[in-house]
C-alpha cells in the first residue's frame, strides 16, 4: 500500500502470548510437576504485637502426614536485614518470629507435610501463648515513639529525607491552602498468589521455581543466604499471574522454602492461600500527606510543600524508601518556583509495605493534583485553567525542577487540550450548571488530573541477546521477566525490525537463570527502555557479525557487503543475485561458536511519561453511591512500538487507579486484626463498576534513547486516581464539600454530604473557563 511503512514497529500486532492463555492455559508454579514433593505450611501469628512466651508444637509434630516442624531456633542462616543501607539497620526481620511478633500473619513455624491439606490441619494444633504488647496501627501514633516496635532502635522511624523552611516558603503569597490527605493502604491482589517450589539435586545444585518479577534477584538472594555460587542455583519464573510490584524478591517465607527443602532432603512446594496473600503480600500506598500550596489570585502558583508520613508496616522493605520517588515527582507537571518535600517512614503493627503499581509516584500525583483543585476552589477558578497557567512550557525541556528531577521532554498543554476536547469539557460544565440549578439527587462531577512520572529511574540497564539458528529462526534472550506486559511480542517486533527475519520466526526466552545469564527484572515501567533496547542493540551487533561472516564467504571487505533487510539476505554491492541468507550464515557460523550477539543496555537518564485524564461521575446524594460514567485518558509514553499493547497497559492501569479512588482499602481493627482478609471483604473492582475507557495515545519521543520510548505500564494508574477523586468532590462542591479521602465509598460520600448540610456550607460560583488564560 502506498505510503505504508515497511517497519513492523508502530503497528497493532496481536500478542503471541495470548493464544496459550486463552486455550490450554498458562503454566504456573502450582502446575509444576515435582516428583516426590512435600508441602510447606506456615503457622502464623494471630496477634499484632506480643511477646512469644510459649510455642508448643508437640501436637503438630504428631499430626497425620507431618514430616518436620521448624522454628526460628532451627535455622542456621543469617537473619534478613534491611537490604537498603538507607533504612534503619536495627530493624531486622527474622526468618521466623523469635521472641516478638509484630503483625498478624507473621510466620512462627514451618510445617512440612506429605499433602497440603495435612499442613493446614496440623497448623490448627499449634499452641501459642502470648504476652500482649501495645498495638500501633496509626502511623501518626507511631511517630510519637510512645510504643516502640524495635526498642533496640530507639525509634519507630526507619527512613527520613528532606527539610522544611516553615512559613518562609509562602512569603508574598496572596493565597495559601493547606489540607491533610490520606492515600489509602491497598492490597495488590494478583490473581495468582505467591508460590515457590525447590528441588536439590544430588550434586548440590538447587532449582527453585518462583512467581516473581525478578528471577535473577531471587537467584542472588539464594546465593547470599545459602552461601552458594552462581552455577549451583537455577531460578525459574514460569508464567506469573500478576505482580504489580508486589512480587519483587526478598520475602522470607518464600526464600526459606529452599533451605527447608535441603533440610528435608526432598523437593518442597509452598502456595499461599488467598487470606495469607492478603495478610503477607506487601501492601501498597499507605501515606498520610500534608499539602501546602500558595500563590496569587490570578491563578499562578508560587510555592508548594508536601510533607509525607509513610506507613512502613512491621518491617522495613522497599515501601519504606518509596517516599524518595514521591519526592522526585513532588512538583508534578508545574513550573512552581519554590517546592519542598519532607518525608518520614514509621513502623506499625501491620503488613509490611512494598511496591505497588507506580510505587511512590502515584502518591506524588495524588497530592499535587488535589492541591491544585483546592487552590482553584479557593480562588474560584476553573481547575483545568489553573493547571494550564502553571504548566512547564514545551520549549523549556529538558527541565530541572526545584527538587532536582530533570524531565526529558513533554507537551503538557497538548495533552490537556486533547483530553478536554475528547471529553467535551465545556459541555460537561454546562450540564453540571443545569443540574445544579434544577436541583435533584443525581449530582454530576467532573475531575481533571495532569501528571508526570519517572520510568527507568534507577538507571539500571538490562541484558539481551539474539541468536540465529541454522533454520533461520531467531531466539531472543532477555533479562526482563514479563507478567502480562507483552514482552514476547514487543521484543520479537524489535528484533524482526532489525534483522528482517519474519516476526513469526522470532521467539523470546526469559525468566530462567540457566538460559539467561543475568538480568534485573520487570518493575517501574523500565522494561522497554532497558531490556527492549538491549535486545535491539544485540540484533544490531548481530547484523555486523553476519556482515563479517558474509564478507569472509565472498572474500571481500565487510564494507562491500550490503544487508538487504527486506529480503533477509547479505550480498556484495552491485551483485544482488548472489547472496547469503540468515540460515546459510548461521550454518557457516556454527564452526565458530554460532551466530550470536549480546548487549547490556546502559541508560543515560530516566524518562518521564505524562498525560491528562478526565473523569465524569454521578453521585446519588440520597445514598452516596458513586457511578463512574466516563473515563477519558490521554497518556504519552514517547514512541509507541505496539499501540495494541500500549492501550492494554493503559486500560489495566486505569482500572487499578479507579479502584483505589472508589472502593479499595485495606482496613485493620484497633487490635491489628485485618478486617479485609479475603475478596469478599476487600472491595476488588470488576467490569461492573467500570465504563468503557476512552484511551488516547499521544507520542512525544524522548531524546534519551534511540527508540524515543518511555514506560507506560504504570502511567494510567497514576493519572486516574486523582481524576476520579477530584470528580467525586467536584460533584458535591456546590454543597460545600471541600475534601474527602479515598476511597469514596457510599457511606463516606453520604456522611460528607450530611455534614455539610448540617454546617450549612456552600461554595461560591467558579470563574468560567478561559478567564485565567487571558487575565
Amino acid at each position: 500500500m502506498a505510503g505504508r511503512s515497511l517497519s513492523i514497529l508502530g503497528n497493532r500486532v496481536l500478542r503471541t502470548e495470548d493464544a496459550k492463555f486463552l486455550t490450554v492455559g498458562g503454566n504456573y508454579v502450582a502446575d509444576i510437576v515435582l516428583e516426590g514433593a512435600a508441602h510447606v505450611t506456615y503457622v502464623r501469628s494471630n496477634m499484632a504485637h506480643a511477646r512469644l512466651t510459649q510455642l508448643d508444637l508437640a501436637e503438630v509434630r504428631s499430626a497425620p502426614g507431618v514430616i518436620d516442624v521448624v522454628t526460628a531456633e532451627d535455622i542456621d542462616m543469617d537473619w534478613v536485614e534491611p537490604a537498603d543501607p538507607m533504612l534503619n539497620q536495627a530493624m531486622m526481620r527474622p526468618w521466623l518470629a523469635q521472641g516478638v511478633v509484630r503483625y498478624v500473619g507473621e510466620p512462627l513455624a514451618a510445617i512440612i507435610t506429605e499433602q497440603a491439606d495435612q499442613g493446614e490441619d496440623a497448623a490448627q494444633l499449634a499452641f501459642v501463648d502470648y504476652e500482649a504488647l501495645p498495638v500501633v496501627i496509626d502511623p501518626l501514633a507511631s511517630s510519637s515513639d510512645e510504643t516502640l516496635l524495635f526498642p533496640e532502635a530507639g525509634t519507630n522511624v526507619s527512613f527520613a529525607c528532606g527539610s522544611s523552611s516553615g512559613d518562609a516558603l509562602f512569603e508574598g503569597c496572596d493565597v495559601v491552602v493547606r489540607q491533610r490527605l490520606h492515600n489509602s493502604r491497598v492490597a495488590p491482589c494478583p490473581l495468582e498468589v505467591r508460590a515457590v517450589a525447590a528441588r536439590w539435586d544430588a550434586d548440590g545444585r538447587l532449582t527453585y521455581w518462583a512467581s516473581t518479577q525478578t528471577p535473577h534477584t531471587v537467584r542472588d538472594d539464594l546465593m547470599r543466604y545459602l552461601r552458594l555460587d552462581q552455577e549451583h542455583v537455577r531460578v525459574i519464573a514460569p508464567d506469573v499471574g500478576g505482580g504489580f510490584g508486589a512480587k519483587i524478591g526478598d520475602y522470607p517465607d518464600e526464600l526459606l522454602v529452599a533451605w527447608l527443602a535441603r533440610r528435608a532432603g526432598r523437593p518442597l512446594r509452598w502456595v499461599e492461600t488467598r487470606s495469607e496473600s492478603m495478610l503477607s503480600l506487601g501492601h501498597g500506598r499507605a501515606q498520610i500527606q500534608d499539602v501546602e500550596i500558595g500563590g496569587f489570585r490570578d491563578g499562578s502558583i508560587q510555592a508548594y510543600r508536601l510533607t509525607a508520613l509513610q506507613d512502613g508496616g512491621a518491617y522495613p522493605r522497599v515501601g519504606s524508601v518509596l517516599p524518595l520517588w514521591t519526592g522526585v515527582m513532588t512538583a508534578g507537571v508545574y513550573q512552581i518556583p519554590k517546592v519542598e518535600f519532607v518525608a518520614r517512614t514509621v513502623m506499625t503493627n501491620t503488613t509490611p509495605i512494598g511496591a505497588y503499581r507506580g510505587a511512590g509516584r502515584p502518591e506524588a500525583a495524588a497530592a499535587i493534583e488535589r492541591a491544585i483543585d483546592l487552590f482553584a476552589a479557593e480562588i474560584q477558578a476553573d481547575p483545568a485553567e489553573v493547571r494550564r497557567r502553571n504548566f512547564i512550557p514545551k520549549d523549556a525541556f529538558p527541565f530541572t525542577t526545584p527538587v532536582g528531577a530533570t524531565y526529558d521532554c513533554g507537551d503538557y498543554v497538548a495533552a490537556l487540550d486533547r483530553v478536554l476536547e475528547a471529553a467535551g469539557y465545556d459541555e460537561l460544565r454546562s450540564e453540571q450548571r443545569r443540574r445544579r440549578q434544577a436541583g435533584g439527587e443525581r449530582l454530576l462531577g467532573i475531575g481533571v488530573s495532569t501528571y508526570v512520572e519517572i520510568t527507568g529511574g534507577t538507571l539500571q540497564g538490562d541484558y539481551g541477546s539474539v541468536e540465529v539458528q541454522p533454520d533461520g529462526r531467531a531466539v531472543v534472550s532477555t533479562g526482563t521477566s514479563p507478567h502480562g506486559q507483552g514482552h514476547v511480542t514487543s521484543w520479537a517486533m524489535l528484533v524482526s525490525d532489525q534483522l528482517g527475519i519474519p516476526f513469526d520466526d522470532v521467539s523470546v526466552q526469559h525468566g530462567d537463570t540457566a538460559l539467561v545469564p543475568r538480568g534485573v527484572g520487570t518493575y517501574g515501567s523500565r522494561s522497554l527502555q532497558t531490556g527492549g533496547i538491549a535486545a535491539r542493540e544485540a540484533a544490531a551487533l548481530l547484523v555486523e557479525r553476519a556482515r563479517q561472516l558474509a564478507a569472509d564467504e565472498f572474500e571481500v571487505e565487510p564494507s562491500d557487503v550490503v544487508f538487504d533487510k527486506a529480503g533477509g539476505r547479505f550480498h556484495v554491492a552491485g551483485m544482488p543475485s548472489a547472496g547469503r541468507t540468515w540460515a546459510q550464515l548461521a550454518v557457516a557460523a556454527g564452526r565458530h561458536g554460532g551466530l550470536r550477539a549480546e548487549s547490556d543496555s546502559k541508560p543515560s537518564a530516566a524518562t518521564f511519561p505524562f498525560g491528562a485524564h478526565v473523569a465524569v461521575v454521578e453521585v446519588d446524594s440520597a445514598t452516596g453511591k458513586v457511578t463512574l460514567k466516563r473515563m477519558v485518558a490521554v497518556d504519552d509514553a514517547g514512541r509507541i512500538i505496539n499501540p495494541l499493547i500500549a492501550e492494554g497497559q493503559v486500560h489495566g492501569g486505569l482500572a487499578q487507579g479507579v479502584a483505589q479512588a472508589l472502593m479499595e482499602e485495606v482496613r485493620y481493627d484497633e487490635s491489628g486484626n485485618l478486617k479485609t482478609s479475603n475478596l469478599a471483604d476487600y472491595a476488588f473492582i470488576s467490569a461492573a463498576e467500570l465504563p468503557s475507557f476512552e484511551a488516547i495515545i499521544q507520542e512525544t519521543p524522548t531524546p534519551v534513547n534511540e527508540l524515543g520510548v518511555k514506560g507506560i505500564g504504570e502511567s494510567a494508574t497514576i493519572g486516574s486516581t486523582p481524576a476520579v477523586l477530584n470528580a467525586v468532590i467536584d460533584a458535591m462542591a456546590h454543597l460545600g464539600v471541600r475534601h474527602m479521602d479515598m476511597p469514596t465509598t457510599p457511606e463516606r460520600v453520604w456522611r460528607a454530604i450530611l455534614e455539610t448540610k448540617g454546617a450549612g456550607r456552600h461554595q461560591r460560583p467558579v470563574t468560567p473557563r478561559g478567564l485565567l488564560a487571558t487575565s
